[in-house]
């Protein structure tokens, strides 16, 4: 069979499970409904009455939609056979609660949960979206044994969405234009990585207005990276919860893991001597194939973030030590 030929075998049987039918899971199902993310997608949360209710409102629009099969409910066995299985589900973020105190309860589910989800799909690829998505990655590879490559979280894939679309907002550019990523954990101590950020190949702190001023200066890429760090709480604390944009971002890293796209996502999985961290999970530029990260880069970095990153998986690594990973 050609290569073609074998991700079009691949793309017609591939299924995705989203595991928790809150508003973050339903939003990642619709999403990926709508873009045609998978050919089968499934529903499962333990709630029957929402998720029925879930299902059926998103397969009524299944006529409009490139994704013919959409299913659910609250048996595990929804989730059989699955390619990718995407996990929301915990408890929700609190208004002025940091993702890492989410840590201890999420974990404790996350461990009951993975060997019930592998023993019907043992060939899935997990991917954790429910917070701290870092910490509860390293939770989840270790509970399963699968290989790091085909654990993996959303990290900080919606975090440099933000910071791009921040950037574009003030350079008053489309966002195809910036180049820039967000590293680290997704959460309180992720940063940017201003020294090798670029707009339209231009170096983001040389990027001038129409009328010769400097754009970007040192106060302006920290206000940037602020409201990109803190863009969640402001959303939490107006609507309860973030869901779209993240919705959007998991359809994407669903597309890219069954499309073998070979996509750089900065996705989080579990290092293994990334400029000497090891054993914990955050997100750094990954290569995504069918096969989960296939490899990660090492993207070029001044003295002062290469600490911010030391500093981000320390801030992790005690979180993980607090909850016996």
């Amino acid at each position: 069979m050609s290569t073609n030929a074998a991700e079009s075998a691949v793309a017609k049987t591939s299924k995705l499970t989203v595991v928790g039918a809150g508003s973050v899971g339903s939003s990642i199902a619709y999403a990926s409904l709508i873009r045609g993310s998978a050919r089968r997608i499934a529903l499962y949360d333990i709630d029957a009455k929402k998720v029925d209710a879930e299902v059926k409102d998103l397969a009524h629009g299944t006529q409009f939609t490139p994704t013919s099969v959409m299913e659910g409910g609250a048996d595990i066995e929804v989730a059989r056979d699955s390619n990718v299985i995407i996990i929301t589900a915990g408890a929700r973020q609190k208004p002025g609660q940091t993702r890492l105190d989410l840590a201890g309860v999420n974990a404790r589910i996350l461990t009951d949960m993975v060997p019930k989800l592998l023993d019907v799909a043992p060939e899935a690829i997990l991917v954790l979206v429910t917070n701290p998505c870092d910490v509860l990655t390293v939770v989840a590879q270790k509970v399963s044994g699968l290989p790091t490559s085909r654990v993996i979280s959303t990290g900080t894939i919606l975090d440099t969405s933000r910071l791009r679309w921040g950037i574009a907002q003030r350079a008053n550019v489309g966002l195809r234009n910036v180049h820039a990523i967000m590293v680290g954990e997704h959460g309180d101590t992720e940063f940017p990585i201003w020294s090798s950020a670029t707009i339209a190949q231009i170096p983001i702190r040389d990027w001038r207005s129409p009328e010769g001023s400097r754009v970007f200066t040192e106060e302006v890429l920290a206000q940037i990276s602020h409201d990109t760090v803190h863009a969640a709480y402001e959303i939490i604390e107006g609507k309860g919860a973030t869901n779209y944009a993240i919705g959007l971002a998991g359809a994407s890293l669903v597309e890219a893991l069954l499309g073998n796209q070979r996509n750089i996502m900065p996705v989080s999985s579990v290092l293994d001597d990334y400029r000497g961290i090891s054993g914990v999970a955050m997100s750094v530029p990954s290569l995504v194939t069918r096969d989960g990260v296939e490899c990660v880069y090492e993207f070029p970095m001044d003295a002062h973030e290469i600490s911010l990153l030391k500093k981000s998986a320390e801030a992790i690594r005690a979180t993980q030590r607090a909850v016996g990973f």
